[in-house]
This record gives C-alpha cells, sequence and structure tokens, in this order.
C-alpha cells in the first residue's frame, strides 16, 4: 500500500460513524453537494461537511469543484483497495482455519 494512504484503522475509524457509512453508501449511487445532502440526512449543513471532510480525508470519497458548487463522489478505487485488504485477512483467516480442521480430523 502507498505511505500516502490512510491504514485500515483510520479508514474503519471514519466509517464506525453511522452517518459518515451512510454518506459514503449514498454517495456511492451517485455524487451530490454538502447542501444536497444536507437536505436528505437528519443533520446540519455544518455536519455533513465535516463528515465529508473525514471521508475526503481517508481517500473514500473525493470533491471536485462544478461551477460555485462542489460535489462529492465516492472513489471506488480506495474502497477497492479496502476490499482487497480485507479478503487478505479473510483469506488467513481461511488458511488457519482449514489447518485446525486438518489437525482436528487426522490427529
Amino acid at each position: 500500500m502507498p505511505v500516502a494512504e490512510p491504514a485500515l484503522p483510520v479508514v474503519f475509524a471514519a466509517l464506525a460513524d453511522d452517518t459518515r457509512w451512510n454518506l459514503l453508501v449514498r454517495l456511492g449511487k451517485s455524487s451530490a453537494s454538502a447542501s444536497a445532502l444536507a437536505a436528505e440526512f437528519p443533520v446540519s449543513r455544518q455536519a455533513i461537511a465535516k463528515h465529508l471532510a473525514v471521508l475526503e480525508e481517508t481517500g473514500l470519497v473525493s470533491s471536485d469543484k462544478v461551477g460555485r458548487e462542489v460535489r462529492f463522489t465516492a472513489v471506488g478505487a480506495r474502497l477497492s483497495t479496502v476490499a482487497r485488504e480485507l479478503e487478505g485477512i479473510a483469506s488467513g483467516w481461511d488458511r488457519r482455519l482449514a489447518a485446525i480442521k486438518e489437525q482436528a480430523e487426522n490427529p
């Protein structure tokens, strides 16, 4: 993983908040401005902006200025990186469990 990318614990900490998780899910469907998101969520525009800043710092969301509006989008490549890292962890556990099963069945 490149040094510039936040580590998984930082990503998980960002996603541990329900609002940030729901923002990411929403932005996975289509990009939106902070104002549009504030209209969809039961939190203030300022709170949405802070949540988006956290998601952007982790690389899960990117922003793009379109005229006077800033639009936010989920970053698929970052999500894929997180998914690959989780898959690697799961594969390691699968190998360990298979070895335990083998030992238990063939003492």
